[in-house]
């Protein structure tokens, strides 16, 4: 009888012991993303890191994993939904099979700089895009910048009957396909993992980036021109799993958002300074010759590509066309 007493008191200490153990293991967040870490989304993740070691030490650990250590940006949403990470950054491009609306930021030449951007993404219409997809299990937790994409090619590139017949690597999305087919030239969707090795062997002509990651992925050594168009803005949306982040405790995903907002402040605010320092950077290295557009050769794009617009009006909704387009005023 004593026997079996001790033995049901270890086994109850166990399970006590266990159960403290487990309640106090810190929670773990996994941010997966696929650039750099020198880059806007790369130091902006970091950021948000630390911030949270600082106020949250003890009770969450961020784990960042860059440079498509984990997923690429072919399966990180699928990874985020089967919960195997909980913070991803992607392009607001891959979200197409989520949500329709987000493709408005694909639009060329919609937004005439990032302070039009910025306004549009703030007001009402930009913020009800965020919270589009909870019913996909998808929580947007704000935007963040990465600069307007210019056009790198193996060939000079200043009139849209230069890309004709070209292959540009583009995301998976049905307006940048759209865009260069307006254009003659050739959309081929592959990951952004593997664009390098496609410019270096030529199996592209060309692609479309914001400064920084030109610089940061060397896409300029195996460019030999880069077309500062400026046609498009390129920008990510940080998300997590619905199911993840409102099973949080709330006072814990109070501090988590403010660190969120705190370091993608800091984030849109390197991409401001970096895409002028990378752009510098990559002139400096005279690997890639940089055009720039006259006012008649800019025009002859938007005349060229304008007519998406009208092709996605629909999908992205006539009422948040018309106020990204006021945003510009």
């Amino acid at each position: 009888m004593l026997k079996l007493k001790a033995i049901l008191a270890f086994v109850v200490t166990a399970v006590f012991l266990c159960a403290a153990s487990a309640i106090a293991a810190p929670i773990v967040i996994k941010f997966s993303h696929v650039v750099a870490e020198d880059t806007p989304k790369g130091i902006m993740a970091n950021k948000f890191r630390d911030l949270v070691a600082e106020r949250l030490a003890g009770k969450v650990v961020v784990e960042v994993y860059p440079n498509s250590q984990l997923f690429g940006d072919t399966n990180e949403m699928e990874a985020l939904l089967l919960g195997d990470v909980h913070l991803i950054a992607p392009a607001l491009a891959k979200f197409q099979k989520y949500t329709p609306l987000l493709q408005i930021y694909d639009l060329p030449f919609l937004f005439k700089d990032m302070a039009a951007v910025d306004k549009f993404q703030q007001g009402p219409h930009g913020q009800a895009m965020i919270h589009s997809m909870k019913d996909k299990g998808i929580i947007g937790l704000g935007y963040l910048h990465n600069g307007f994409k210019v056009l790198s090619a193996s060939d000079p590139i200043r009139l849209p009957s230069d890309a004709k017949n070209k292959k540009f690597r583009i995301m998976t999305s049905d307006v940048l396909a759209a865009q260069f087919e307006a254009v003659g030239a050739m959309p081929i969707k592959k990951p952004f993992s593997e664009v390098f090795t496609l410019l270096q062997t030529k199996a592209i002509d060309g692609a479309e980036n914001p400064w920084s990651n030109l610089y940061s992925q060397k896409f300029y050594e195996v460019q030999s021109y880069i077309t500062e168009s400026n046609h498009g803005v390129l920008d990510y949306l940080v998300v997590s799993s619905s199911e993840f982040w409102e099973g949080l405790p709330a006072d814990i995903r109070t501090v988590l958002e403010g660190c969120l907002k705190e370091s993608i402040a800091l984030g849109n605010k390197v991409s401001a300074q970096k895409d002028l320092e990378d752009k510098q950077k990559i002139i400096d290295s005279k690997r890639s010759q940089l055009i720039t557009l006259t006012p008649e050769e800019r025009q002859a794009w938007v005349e060229a590509m304008k007519p998406v617009w009208k092709k996605f009006e629909e999908a992205v909704g006539k009422e948040n066309l018309a106020a990204a387009i006021a945003a510009n005023n």
